[in-house]
């Protein structure tokens, strides 16, 4: 089963913060460039990409307004974690089979939706044992 997920291609890095003020502020002295900060309103959070060249993007990932966020319990024991990665598929049924085939335990933690940051491609995200929270970024 060596191999079963080399479709995947690594998008970004996932940070969750209460505020982005000071990971903008160290991002920036490392020579990234952020981008416009985003209301995903189906996930109840701010997101926003921060790219280099030759750098891994991160997106930071901040708590929407009023009702629950899915980074609440996070970021009440931690201020700021680099918390997922995201991986974009190019078939999100194959992927799932693949991670089952080669014996890891998945567990759905968020239900297939589209996300603003990605201009309505769908995303969905899985606790991997032993690995920690995966993103998958569906490819159109």
């Amino acid at each position: 089963m060596k191999q079963a997920l080399k479709d995947l291609t690594f998008n970004h890095f996932g940070l969750a913060v209460k505020q982005d003020k000071e990971a903008l502020t160290m991002l920036e002295a490392m020579g990234y460039t952020p981008g416009e900060r985003i209301l995903d309103p189906l996930q109840n959070v701010y997101v926003r990409l921060v790219t280099a060249p030759d750098k891994p993007t991160i997106e930071i990932v901040q708590p929407g307004e009023g009702d629950k966020s899915p980074l609440d319990a996070m970021i009440s024991k931690y201020n700021e974690l680099i918390y997922h990665t995201c991986y974009e598929t190019p078939d999100l049924a194959k992927t799932l089979a693949s991670i089952e085939a080669a014996g890891l335990r998945c567990m759905t933690l968020a239900e297939r939706k589209p996300a603003v940051l990605f201009g309505g491609r769908h995303v969905s995200f899985y606790k991997i044992f032993g690995w920690g929270i995966l993103e998958l970024l569906e490819r159109n």
